[in-house]
């Protein structure tokens, strides 16, 4: 059964918020803001959170979807653990992976023979493209060699040179200068015949040109020696001929690394175990250092050792390299990247150019934190998308997207392993609180901007932090939002609570109950609309708070009218004594004998906001996956009292305006469900006949069915369910005289003329009279 609701004609926000269209980072709080500000319906709600949540809730994705499991992995404050000892992440472990030599080697510069010996063991490439760059290096005796970090560059210019048979082979220092090249070259009585520069530190005014090279190259040819310099792609060089790496396969890599250290037969076995299929699964997910890692963690698992670390292998690679980012300085990671990987974490596969937008939003904010003095520049161009995405390890890729005007295609970016944006959000808030004020400043944006994607993706990150850091999040970012007048705020908590649930976070159930108990209108908004979204893991327990919602609600009510009565008894006691001149400076008034007062004027509602929040909350809950046992509830329970009647008849009556997707001819949800379950039916046509009854639900239960008459008069489907259901309405002559003169009188659409499914639909409601309604005229 489908749950769409009816059509909307667009409109700047989908809950007509006022600030649709508003920057991230202006918070709309001007007067004028406030006053249109409104509640979105719950349904609405409801299909926005639905369709912008991220891939990692979403059941359809592979993850579980309300059980705390992201993936098949924990991420809570004690979900991850650490890597012990394979640190993923850095130049040491780089070198450790790829070259198997530790660091100080790198420092003292010459690598010894025996570990290109075991480079070469497991180093793999194309054969073709290895040969060219072999011949191109012998003819020009230097070759500048580029790609993306972490993609086996500077293994592959090792084994260039061993090729060569260029040994011993020295690592010159970074620092080295493009004219101290040729000066080191010749000041060195016993240089070695193999010289690698690995990503030399050049500023923009000091970039490496071809005429460096050719000076060195002399040097090089009288010397019998090869230099390569390794590059980023983006690099700064002047007129310098560079030759682009293109790194094997990963699992060739892993194949490799494997064969090296064992036999084909138990290669081929490693192979084929679920963390190798994982890891292989997406070729760009995982870098060559970590493929050559999972080699020698699937070796040691071969040999009896490291069971635990290869299961966490995978959660493990991610961690470090979240912690890698942010324990990077500035110059290898920037402030502004880092303000980017955070709002690509909270807005995962969502379009590049809204991550990049508030993205900007973040650092500007982490700025003013950071360095309050100074004013933060944002490059308007230059910024190199491919760059940013190798860095974040995230891809690109064209999907599409859901909003108010229909769905559209658009330039996505989403991380390549699904588990990195839950760690690094935790990360972030728990490994650098100095980060939250900014963070915080930042959601509390993103939460008044009128596009639905933002405030959701603005909640998730809430829920996110809540599983984290439970009563961090709640104090600084949840709770400030649910008491906030503002229900762009209010409707932001009540999903970070439902999405928190969702991630496994404890407690929430038991937050919304004492929240629908409070006296604070904000809060028990909150907590009304978030059991409606948790109601279908446990109905029963939200249907019971509801209750306890709508008691209370009438019951403050009774007592505000209470007080309001005795304070009018006492002002008109007042002016009786005045007008009898009994009241005077020093005196006080005399008290008249006066009949009881009249109780508070009957059909006086309690606050409409609240009421309007339990019914649209029954609503959904009568329309979710839960909906017999929610029915059967409702059943149960609607004559408990007043206030529970009242809110079990408004919510059905809500739940009767849903329609289905077009592809449904648009068919009333509540009316599909009579017509296809018999044992759902006599329930359903009690409440319509308790809500056709009841004095104050009849007008809408009437203009309901009004509804439903004039779209059977286009849908023939809708009208035969129509004729399966007005039978079952009408058990005595007050309610067959109730629906016989809806349809004799009711006009048709824009006022034209009466739908001729009305007066088919008369005919049969005739046909079926019960006994206590025989003798109806219809005049």
């Amino acid at each position: 059964m489908s749950t769409a609701a009816p059509a909307e004609a667009p409109s700047a926000s989908a809950d007509g918020n006022a600030d649709a269209g508003r920057p991230p980072g202006d918070g709309g709080n001007t007067e004028a803001g406030e006053e249109r500000d409104r509640p979105q319906d719950a349904w609405s709600a409801r299909r926005d959170l639905r369709n912008h949540i991220p891939r990692q809730l979403r059941p359809a994705g592979g993850a579980s979807y309300g059980g705390g499991q992201v993936g098949g992995d924990q991420f809570g404050v004690s979900g991850g653990s650490v890597a012990g000892d394979v640190l993923v992440g850095g130049t040491k472990t780089e070198i450790h992976y790829q070259f198997a030599v530790d660091s100080s080697s790198v420092t003292a510069g010459e690598v010894p023979p025996v570990t290109l010996e075991r480079i070469a063991r497991s180093f793999v490439s194309d054969e073709t493209a290895f040969a060219r760059l072999a011949g191109r290096l012998r003819d020009e005796r230097f070759l500048v060699l580029t790609g993306a970090a972490f993609t086996g560059r500077r293994t592959a210019a090792l084994m260039l040179l061993r090729h060569l048979g260029a040994a011993p082979v020295r690592i010159l220092d970074p620092v080295t200068t493009p004219t101290a090249l040729t000066r080191q070259l010749k000041d060195r009585g016993d240089a070695p015949q193999g010289l690698l520069l690995c990503d030399p530190d050049y500023g923009g005014d000091q970039p490496l040109r071809e005429p460096h090279l050719l000076a060195a190259r002399e040097e090089l040819i009288t010397r019998n020696a090869y230099l390569i310099v390794t590059m980023g792609p983006t690099t700064r060089l002047a007129d310098v001929p560079v030759e682009t790496w293109s790194p094997p396969s990963p699992a060739d890599v892993l194949a490799a690394h494997l064969r090296a250290q064992t036999d084909e037969r138990t290669t081929r076995r490693l192979l084929r175990h679920e963390a190798a299929v994982k890891a292989l699964a997406d070729e760009d997910t995982h870098q060559l250092r970590e493929i050559a890692a999972l080699a020698e963690a699937l070796l040691r698992h071969e040999r009896g050792e490291g069971h635990a670390e290869l299961s966490e292998f995978a959660r493990k690679i991610v961690e470090d390299q979240v912690r890698e980012w942010f324990e990077e300085d500035e110059e290898n990671v920037p402030l502004r990247e880092k303000a980017f990987l955070i709002a690509l974490a909270v807005f995962d596969g969502g379009p590049y150019a809204l991550t990049a937008e508030v993205a900007d939003v973040l650092y500007e904010l982490l700025q003013e934190t950071q360095a309050s003095g100074l004013r933060p520049e944002i490059p308007i161009f230059g910024t190199h998308i491919g760059k940013r995405l190798q860095l974040a390890r995230a891809k690109l890729f064209r999907a599409r997207e859901d909003t108010d005007w229909g769905p559209v295609e658009q330039t996505k970016a989403a991380y390549r392993d699904e588990k990195a944006a839950l760690v690094l959000l935790r990360e972030v808030w728990t490994g650098h609180p100095s980060a939250r004020p900014a963070l915080v400043k930042w959601l509390q944006a993103l939460v008044a901007d009128g596009r639905p994607l933002v405030r959701t993706r603005a909640a998730y990150s809430a829920a996110a932090l809540a599983r984290m850091d439970l009563p961090s999040a709640m104090a600084l970012v949840i709770e400030k939002w649910a008491s906030s007048h503002l229900f762009r705020q209010r409707n932001a908590a009540t999903n970070a609570l439902a999405l928190a649930h969702d991630l496994g976070t404890p407690n929430i159930p038991r937050i919304l109950d004492d929240w629908c108990d409070r006296e604070d209108e904000g809060l028990c908004w909150t907590a009304i609309r978030a059991l409606a979204l948790i109601g279908p893991a446990d109905p029963e327990h939200s249907l019971a708070a509801l209750r306890k919602a709508a008691r209370r609600l009438y019951e403050s009510n009774e007592a505000k009218e209470r007080e309001r009565d005795r304070a009018r008894v006492d002002d008109r006691d007042r002016e009786r004594g005045q007008q009898d001149g009994q009241e005077g400076p020093g005196r006080h008034p005399i008290r008249h004998p006066r009949p009881e007062e009249p109780a508070a004027e009957a059909g006086r509602k309690p606050n409409p906001k609240i009421a309007q929040a339990l019914a649209e909350s029954v609503d959904l809950l009568l329309l979710s996956e839960a909906k017999d046992t929610v029915l059967a509830d409702l059943i149960r329970t609607r004559e408990v009292d007043d206030p529970v009647r009242n809110m079990t008849l408004s919510g059905f009556l809500s739940a009767c305006a849903h329609v289905g997707e077009a592809e449904d001819d648009g068919r009333p949800l509540i009316l599909s469900w009579y017509a296809a379950s018999s044992s759902a039916a006599p329930a359903l046509a009690m409440l319509w006949r308790g809500a056709l009854g009841s004095r104050q639900h009849t007008t809408t239960a009437l203009s309901r069915m009004r509804q439903w008459v004039l779209l059977a008069d286009r849908v023939p489907e809708v009208e035969g369910m129509l004729t399966e259901l007005l039978p079952a309405l009408v058990t005595t002559g007050t309610e067959h005289r109730r629906l016989s003169h809806l349809l004799r009188t009711m006009p048709g659409e824009e006022g034209g003329a009466p739908p001729l499914a009305a007066h088919r639909l008369l005919a049969v409601l005739d046909a079926h009279r019960s006994p206590s309604a025989q003798g109806v005229h219809h005049g």
